[in-house]
């Protein structure tokens, strides 16, 4: 297939782009700036500029733009910039492909969302049928998955994929915990009972060819491994396998301290599972979580 994709010089774009292409996809690279390759199209989301020709030669849009949740403390600007890179990227793609005449739009949109949609679910397990939860990254994925709606609108198909949290040494949840954890000042987060829907990113990648392939999957698609575990679990398997201790919890009001606004959905408990893809009969590679955690930290 020939893939549009913006997002692709994130941690998750760039892994994706690099399987697709050895798959034998040929992939476009939406970039900000002047383009560096014959690969590189030039798109500007925030003024809602994007070549109706770049997007009519796709068969398939991949959207994993968005400014990291995780990347910086958050103040009332980076809050913006939250929502403001996501919703003007989808937004951008979204009407580009619905002002398209119907046999030049791609097939298929592949839209980034999160399982901060759901909010604080607590002990209750929840599927793509739930509706969005309360707090800042449950507002910021009900607006951005209602601007894939031009698209859906037009007739193309649209995955929403909320997606959960990508296992791998080099990026994602397990990168920041790594160090602590091999000098041993690492521990839970506050009381340790909050899931964690994570999900290898073997199977992230899996999944996302998948989706673009299974013309019967569309709407909203929780990209999580069937296995969640609480936040204790997740330390203390991950402390086994990296042989060290993870005695010291780190109470929530210091969360609070060294993250701000972040703090409040780094205790969140979210427990997803992946009801789409399982009805789908998608293949897990890596289902539980030990494995998972072998896979990502390279053993």
């Amino acid at each position: 297939m020939r893939i549009l994709l913006a997002g692709a010089s994130g941690f998750l774009g760039t892994r994706l782009a690099d399987r697709l292409s050895a798959d034998g996809h040929q992939i476009t690279r939406l970039v900000r700036r002047s383009p560096r390759d014959p690969q590189e199209r030039r798109w500007d989301p925030a003024a809602a500029q994007l070549d109706p020709a770049v997007v009519a030669e796709a068969d398939a849009v991949v959207n994993l733009a968005g400014a990291g949740v995780g990347d910086k403390r958050w103040d009332d600007d980076y809050r913006r910039l939250i929502r403001t890179s996501r919703v003007d990227s989808t937004t951008t793609l979204a009407t580009t492909i619905a002002g398209l005449p119907a046999e030049d739009r791609p097939r298929v949109l592949l839209n980034s969302s999160a399982v901060g949609w759901y909010g604080n679910t607590g002990d209750r397990a929840v599927e793509e049928d739930a509706p969005a939860g309360e707090g800042f990254l449950a507002d910021v994925c009900r607006v951005w998955e209602a601007a894939t709606r031009p698209a859906e609108d037009a007739g193309v198909r649209v995955v929403r994929l909320r997606t959960g949290l990508p296992l791998d040494r080099d990026g994602g949840l397990l990168k920041p915990q790594l160090l602590p954890f091999k000098l041993g000042i690492a521990g839970r987060l506050g009381s340790g009972r909050q899931w964690l829907p994570w999900i290898s990113l073997a199977d992230w990648l899996d999944a996302m060819r998948f989706l673009l392939d299974h013309d019967e999957v569309a709407g909203p698609v929780n990209v999580v491994g069937p296995n969640p575990v609480t936040n204790a679990e997740f330390t203390r398997e991950l402390a086994r396998q990296l042989h060290r201790p993870a005695i010291i919890p780190i109470p929530a009001l210091a969360l609070k301290v060294a993250l701000g606004g972040f703090a409040h959905e780094a205790l969140t408990s979210t427990r997803v599972l992946p009801g789409a893809l399982t009805r789908a009969a998608f293949p897990y590679q890596h289902p539980d979580l030990p494995g998972a955690l072998r896979a990502a930290l390279g053993d």
